[in-house]
């Protein structure tokens, strides 16, 4: 499996960058949330815009991949809100923004990985793949966390829930603007215009390098020692859970072969680094993110490999 190492390895080399650049101050600290902000609402958006225009859909099995990952990350989700009350008492000791934290790295995918990884190995039908997965569980998430966020981070104060103050966040969120114009260009057959897509994919390649070191400046060895069990289960949740979840939905709706296969790994993908930034950005624990994503993108060179295995090697 040396295509997802290889995806692998410079995503570790970047949080481990970001992190040397932080702690021995190579870069003014005034300079992260910045560069936190211009992922969220610039870099990310553009990388979003451009994968989902340009993914080839005919002849898949849309609708079936669409339900497998969609109803995964739904039951998922679900499960972890009835459990909050739960996770919030020993061992795990999991308040608000930390529950919101856990729910992120459970079950945000992380795109690049998951490209890189799919092309390696499956060439382009791998790539068309995962595109049809982030069609379906990039636009999904950002829905749903806003409210979630809105309820459990750190900048709630308790009111109740309106209209207003659930819709606008949610109707001015970049990710979902950023989805829904890259399904639409989709839908619609229409194509970027040279100009605007070299644009779009220089402000895009900026996403991966400017996240992943935001990860590693936000990184805390500390968080990781105090929050062991926590950081275990967002590694058991997102790269098992998860991905068991999609394998038993897909079945039921009849996916197989590569189809079936490309689907559990994007969903063993390990969680992506916006989650970090729209952590800090929306109240929620952004140095336990960062801790979580770290440990996820080392257990991805062995949890990843182990899917591929038993889901090709199965019936």
């Amino acid at each position: 499996m040396d295509s997802i190492l290889q995806a692998l390895l410079p995503i570790v080399a970047l949080v481990a960058l970001g992190h040397q650049m932080r702690s021995r101050r190579w870069v003014d600290d005034g300079f992260w949330l910045p560069a936190e902000r211009a992922t969220l609402f610039i870099f990310f958006p553009a990388l979003l815009v451009v994968s989902l225009a340009r993914a080839k859909l005919t002849g898949l099995p849309v609708a079936g991949i669409m339900a497998a990952e969609g109803i995964a990350v739904l039951v998922l989700l679900g499960v972890g809100m009835v459990a909050a009350t739960r996770l919030a008492r020993p061992p795990f000791h999991l308040d608000g923004p930390a529950f919101t934290s856990l729910l992120q790295c459970a079950t945000r995918p992380n795109t690049y990985v998951g490209l890189a990884a799919s092309a390696g190995l499956w060439g382009t039908e791998g790539v068309a793949l995962v595109a049809i997965c982030t069609a379906m569980v990039v636009p999904l998430v950002n829905l749903v966390f806003v409210p979630i966020m809105l309820r459990w981070g750190r900048s709630d104060t308790g009111a109740a829930f309106g209209w207003r103050t659930t819709l606008v966040p949610i109707a001015t969120n970049p990710l979902i603007i950023a989805c829904l114009i890259g399904i639409g260009l989709n839908l619609s057959g229409l194509t970027l215009t040279q100009p605007v897509a070299t644009l779009l994919d220089i402000l895009a390649g900026a996403s991966l390098p400017l996240g992943l070191l935001a990860v590693g400046a936000g990184l805390s060895l500390r968080t990781l020692r105090s929050a062991g069990t926590a950081v275990a289960l967002a590694i058991a949740a997102k790269m098992a859970a998860l991905p068991l979840l999609v394998l038993i939905v897909g079945r039921v709706v009849g996916l197989d072969g590569l189809t079936l296969t490309v689907c559990v790994v994007y969903a063993a993908l390990p969680a992506a680094p916006v989650s970090y930034v729209f952590a800090r950005q929306m109240g929620g624990d952004a140095p336990l993110v960062a801790t979580m994503l770290s440990a996820q993108t080392l257990a991805a060179g062995v949890l990843m490999p182990l899917w591929i295995w038993l889901v090709g090697s199965g019936p």
